[in-house]
């Protein structure tokens, strides 16, 4: 009998879970699993890649396949679309052969299509809080008959300022019910948001920090330089998936131009995207069609990618919790990653900070044969044997007359501390 057998899941179910090759429940699954099909509320603290998306979705599939219903019985809000559309996936996956119908609802995305399938009845809803509320002032949907919510990285709906949209959403359900709040962090005000709608909560909690096979390190650069030196690192990346993090949804879009034109397979993920280009970006990283996937904090919520090497935060993110989520996307499924983070002389304070949360310094890391004096992103771009790239969000560009290919380029210099240190 399998760990997950254990759990006395339906054949259906336990079915896909093989499908699925999951061989034995991660820490949480293992904890929280039990609980939840025992009905219990349950407040879990974890951070994104520990598996807590199954930990609730096979017990809300297990009760809810008994008697499917075409009325909304479950509710799961998400602070973003990728985050709605990952657990709608998983849903699709672990819910195979059960007749339960699953949907997703969030911004940016068809209301008539929405409509139509509201129409059609479903079980399971996934949603963002905005475009939730909308259908319920137009009371195009009801949620009297919910019997588990999920609030899934509640954190982040609290930094994205939704705590008000989730009270309302919350108000409309019904008192007797199951409610399940995942957050990898705890201010205060999900604290308070817990203690207001939890029942007698188990308590599932993790160790907070990034994982023990995360390798950090700061490279100190200035920012004009910070284009270069990121080219001068991805020179001997080979072909393994890379996510750089920007501040700004503007500099997401010209970094990743740069990246390509550079000859990098890349895409950018930002707020200003149409969902469909959003999808397409994604899709294409995971499947391996772009090597480098460029995004900003908010439009990358949700990404699920087991193999990305490195998190190269081109910005040092405004918090400690900010880098623990944008990191936590690298050493998936227990595999190793690294964490590179780009500082100057302004970033002393979020430094400090992110170290008080590791606890411990973070390793500080120079290039024997990067020119911090004055080297140029023309320079570097072309000691990089590749032919320029097309971006997922560019049209594709019309080659100027009389343009010349790039030059053959210098053979590789020997690595120093980039890319290849310590792969496991």
């Amino acid at each position: 009998m399998s760990d997950f057998e254990k759990f006395g899941f339906s054949e259906a179910i336990t079915r896909n879970v093989t499908r699925a090759g999951f061989k034995a429940p991660t820490p949480i699954q293992k904890e929280a699993i039990p609980h939840a099909l025992a009905g219990k509320d349950i407040l879990g603290l974890a951070q994104t890649g520990t598996g807590k998306t199954a930990a609730f979705v096979l017990p809300m599939l297990e009760k809810l396949s008994a008697q499917p219903a075409r009325k909304i019985r479950a509710l799961v809000v998400a602070p973003t679309r990728e985050l709605a559309e990952q657990i709608h996936q998983v849903i699709v996956t672990l819910g195979k052969d059960t007749r339960l119908q699953s949907m997703t609802i969030y911004g940016g995305a068809s209301m008539n299509r929405q409509l139509g399938e509201l129409r059609k009845g479903v079980d399971i809803v996934v949603a963002c809080p905005g475009r939730l509320l909308d259908h319920l002032q137009r009371k195009s949907l009801t949620l009297d008959a919910v019997e588990t919510l999920v609030l899934d990285e509640a954190d982040q709906m609290f930094d994205m300022g939704f705590l008000p949209a989730i009270k309302q959403i919350v108000a409309k359900l019904p008192q007797k019910r199951q409610t399940m709040l995942f957050s990898a962090t705890m201010p205060e005000e999900i604290r308070k948001l817990s203690a207001q709608i939890l029942r007698e909560p188990v308590k599932v909690e993790l160790a907070r920090g990034p994982v023990a096979t995360i390798s950090h390190a700061l490279y100190p650069v200035t920012h004009e330089l910070k284009t270069p030196l990121l080219l001068h690192l991805l020179k001997d990346a080979g072909d393994q998936p890379i996510l750089v993090f920007t501040k700004t949804k503007h500099k997401a879009t010209r970094l990743a131009d740069q990246l390509a034109k550079a000859g990098f397979t890349t895409a950018s993920l930002q707020g200003n995207l149409s969902q469909n280009r959003r999808d397409s970006a994604l899709a294409g990283f995971k499947s391996g069609k772009y090597q480098i996937l460029v995004a900003t904090d908010i439009a990358a919520r949700g990404i699920d990618v087991n193999n990305i090497s490195h998190i190269i935060n081109y910005d040092i993110p405004a918090s400690s919790e900010t880098y623990i989520h944008r990191i936590g996307r690298t050493a998936r499924a227990t595999k190793s990653g690294d964490a590179y983070t780009f500082v100057t002389s302004e970033d002393n304070r979020q430094v400090r900070e992110i170290e008080k949360a590791l606890g411990k310094p973070i390793e500080k890391r120079t290039l024997k044969d990067f020119d911090y004096k004055g080297a140029t992103i023309a320079q570097v771009a072309a000691q990089i044997n590749r032919p320029p790239q097309q971006t997922a969000a560019a049209k594709p560009a019309t080659p100027a007359a009389g343009e010349k290919p790039k030059a053959a380029g210098k053979p590789r210099r020997k690595r120093y501390q980039g890319f290849g240190r310590n792969r496991r």
